[in-house]
């Protein structure tokens, strides 16, 4: 029975969703196999081990056949027009940090340069338009994505205090690898912990080559709207897991990497996830979510420190308290270390942006270490070597 009579019932079975997605788009193509194990490691773990209310259900059930349905349109898209494999990637810098670090501010205020292409969160949600898409007609994706932020903040107004939901602002790519299905996006929204273990232990590769074809694609759409730019700006914490993987795929790629200590990013990021969690699960755990979170950033700084040894010259560090305190110091040599001119043009608009998006018009977040189960003494001791090399 469901606990919400307006709430259908859903059933978590790999073929069903399949079904599900190729009925709903009458394509059958979903394109590069590799999607195919994590898909179903990621349902059943869903289906038994997420203890997913009603909604929690409905909403990981929409997720995923929303995923199955880009991957289907998207090699139609193709098939209608191949030359959007022929697209030259610009060149691209990518943001990546502990959460909570500072990324999705510098990620937006970068953004108003028009100079730089960035993903949008209506565009990672739903790369690939609706087979009808007209670029002189309204464009189905925006309106789905503003409803589906509507509903996400009347679910839990909570997560307003914790990230600025923006369904037309830059966002990150890591909900562009969800359709690869090798993310953590689910475990940001559910306890799914052999599906975590799996995505951990995978080659990801396939997951970074199906995300060059997705920005592929969005650059496609973009020119194809008369949008110019000289870079792509992207951001994702979800790359400090694969840091290896994403230099080998995009081997020019710069890196602009932010700091903070992780006894104040880590519980922050905790109580993140756990108001996303509550969203589905009525008996959400705090200490659960709490350890999930510790445990998989200690291993993605351990593997990205060790990945940067001899392509250092590809990264640059930023302070998260120098990113607040004098933003566009740090912001200019950003642009040295891209080797991009900072012009009047690009300052006026993200002075522009960051007066018209204050942190102060959003609720303040509030949470406690101990609920997490969390000490300052023992994360940092989980964070040694990070912080004897970047706080310390």
């Amino acid at each position: 029975m469901n606990d919400n009579k307006s709430i259908p019932d859903v059933i978590l079975q790999p073929e069903t969703l399949l079904k599900a997605a190729i009925d709903a788009e009458d394509l059958t193509d979903f394109g590069d196999e590799s999607f195919r194990r994590p898909f179903e490691i990621l349902v059943k773990d869903l289906d038994e081990k997420a203890e997913l209310n009603a909604v929690g259900r409905f909403m990981q059930c929409q997720r995923i056949i929303n995923s199955l349905r880009n991957r289907l349109r998207m090699e139609q898209w193709i098939k209608r027009h191949p030359e959007i494999l022929e697209e030259i990637l610009l060149p691209a810098a990518v943001i990546v940090g502990l959460t909570r670090t500072g990324t999705t501010m510098l990620h937006r205020i970068l953004a108003s340069d028009a100079r730089f292409f960035a993903p949008l969160w209506y565009e990672v949600r739903n790369p690939a338009p609706y087979m009808d898409w007209d670029i002189n007609h309204p464009d189905q994706r925006i309106s789905e994505a503003k409803a589906e932020v509507s509903q996400m903040l009347e679910a839990n107004p909570e997560i307003a205090a914790i990230h600025p939901m923006d369904p037309m602002g830059a966002d990150e790519e890591i909900l562009l690898l969800e359709h690869s299905f090798f993310s953590y996006v689910a475990n940001s929204f559910a306890h799914a912990p052999n599906y975590a273990d799996y995505v951990a232990k995978a080659n990801n590769t396939p997951a970074y080559d199906y995300l060059k074809k997705q920005l592929q694609f969005l650059q496609w759409q973009k020119r194809r709207r008369g949008e110019t730019a000289e870079r792509w700006l992207l951001k994702a914490p979800h790359h400090l897991h694969f840091m290896s993987t994403l230099l080998t795929v995009f081997p020019d790629i710069q890196v602009i990497a932010t700091h903070r200590d992780p006894a104040v990013t880590i519980p922050s990021t905790a109580s993140f996830y756990y108001n996303l969690w509550i969203m589905g699960n009525n008996n959400a755990d705090k200490l659960l979510v709490g350890k999930e979170v510790a445990d998989v950033f200690a291993r993605g700084v351990k593997h990205t420190m060790t990945a940067r040894k001899g392509r250092e010259s590809q990264f640059f560090d930023v302070w998260f308290e120098d990113t607040v305190g004098k933003p566009f110091d740090v912001i200019q040599k950003m642009y040295d270390f891209i080797n991009m001119e900072y012009t009047a043009e690009a300052r006026a608009a993200m002075v522009a942006y960051r007066q018209e998006n204050q942190r102060g018009d959003r609720p303040s977040h509030e949470y406690t270490l101990e609920e997490y189960g969390y000490s300052k003494k023992a994360i940092h001791a989980q964070y040694k070597d990070y912080r004897q090399r970047f706080i310390c």
